[in-house]
């Protein structure tokens, strides 16, 4: 589970303790799914997360008012460890995405992936997220790959962000 829940993410948007503005920027790594032929990106994916999958990735609520944080954690977003963020976000994925199936030589693989991403929240309304990294840049790491044609897939061992001693709450 996260840091935050959905009572105290509620709580952070309601309004800015210090401008009493209702208007936030919310930072979060986000599951994205995306399909890869020859370990290159067919397109820029899909968000696949739901409303507890958007909790457990959130590290920093800022207004948009005066800029104050309303939330802010320096922790990896799924696995918490201790001061993890600045890492995830300057290095790329861990899971090496292969060119072709090791079984099947198919060409073409779906990923899981977590993305980071920027969200507006205003008057407590979430607009579509917008991912900050694509596949292939610096923050953007992949946590399972399957390959299309046959039955072939790879998980990233512990933290698919961090690699620490794993996520807090099961994943694909």
């Amino acid at each position: 589970m996260s840091q935050l829940d959905e009572t105290k993410f509620e709580a952070a948007i309601a309004d800015c303790t210090k401008c009493d503005f209702k208007a936030f920027e919310v930072s979060a790594y986000l599951d994205r799914e995306v399909t890869v032929m020859l370990a290159q990106s067919n397109n820029d994916g899909r968000w696949t997360h739901d409303a507890s999958k958007f909790f457990d990735g959130v590290f920093r609520i800022q207004c948009l008012g005066c800029r104050t944080m309303a939330y802010d954690s320096a922790d990896c977003p799924r696995c918490h460890r201790a001061n993890g963020l600045a890492e995830v976000l300057d290095t790329s994925t861990r899971l090496v995405v292969p060119t072709r199936c090791p079984d099947c030589k198919g060409t073409e693989m779906t990923l899981t992936t977590f993305a980071p991403a920027m969200v507006k929240a205003v008057e407590h309304q979430r607009a579509a997220p917008t991912p900050k990294a694509l596949f292939g840049d610096a923050g953007y790491h992949v946590a399972h790959i399957a390959c299309v044609t046959c039955n072939w897939v790879q998980a990233a061992e512990g933290c698919p962000l961090c690699g620490g001693p794993g996520p807090l709450r099961a994943r694909p």
